[in-house]
């Protein structure tokens, strides 16, 4: 690190848990995060503030009106450009070191896999069944941590993935079955504040997985009830009859 670096990350190396090493690998970290709508656009700034030093953020979406609302990097200028384009913007802006990848189009499996195989960990920020499945597929096979997160109407859920482990259990353990199309901030609303709430989670733990540092939540799932304020830890095992991590 040069001088520049020393100073803009001091308060990480200050932190016995991270110092000089722990930074350094941050910054030679590669990080993949699909999504960039409420969650994504949380993630995405918070990990190149931290100097993550190369990000892919994936999202074929363009910024909406009804985003505004949530998603808090974007204005209303930015109304009809693709989320990722506006986010490099914003984190070249932000942070010149970061390298930032982006891609405009949905991906299928293949080409998921073909990405996981070149991050360190992937940040799940997608707002559909099909699509996380696909995710959590695709970091299995490439024995790469998944770091998801939902957020909808007041509640939110995290948890971490991670392949390398075998005790490890897969998204697929806790949610299998078909996308009714009604479990979206479209169809069912969100809470402003949520979105950044978990998604800062999403952070934490993505660099702890990096720092390989603290308790990283695997093995459970976390529900926040934005209502009551309140936190829940629900622990579960990897499933025999799982359909990706029971081969």
């Amino acid at each position: 690190m040069d001088d520049s670096q020393l100073i803009r990350y001091s308060r990480h190396i200050l932190l016995p848990q991270i110092d000089l090493r722990g930074q350094d690998a941050i910054l030679n970290s590669k990080i993949l995060v699909i999504g960039c709508g409420g969650l994504g656009c949380a993630v995405a700034p918070l990990l190149a503030a931290a100097g993550v030093g190369y990000l892919t953020c994936v999202d074929d979406d363009k910024v909406d009106l009804s985003n505004l609302q949530r998603q808090t990097h974007y204005v209303y200028e930015d109304i009809g450009q693709f989320k990722v384009e506006v986010i490099k913007n914003f984190i070249h802006k932000q942070n010149q070191e970061v390298q930032v990848n982006i891609k405009t189009q949905r991906l299928s499996l293949n080409d998921l896999i073909i990405l996981c195989k070149h991050h360190d960990l992937v940040i799940d920020c997608s707002d559909n069944l099909q699509t996380r499945q696909d995710i959590n597929q695709a970091a299995f096979i490439s024995k790469v941590p998944l770091i998801f997160g939902s957020a909808l109407r007041f509640e939110g859920q995290l948890s971490v993935f991670d392949s390398r482990n075998p005790n490890s259990p897969c998204y697929a353990c806790l949610f299998d079955g078909t996308d009714n199309g009604q479990d979206s901030c479209s169809f069912s609303g969100v809470f402003a504040p949520l979105v950044s709430i978990i998604g800062s989670m999403q952070v934490s733990e993505a660099l702890k997985v990096i720092l390989n540092v603290g308790d990283v939540f695997m093995g459970k799932l976390l529900h926040y009830n934005a209502l009551n304020a309140q936190f829940d830890q629900i622990y579960f095992d990897r499933n025999p009859h799982c359909k990706i991590c029971s081969h």
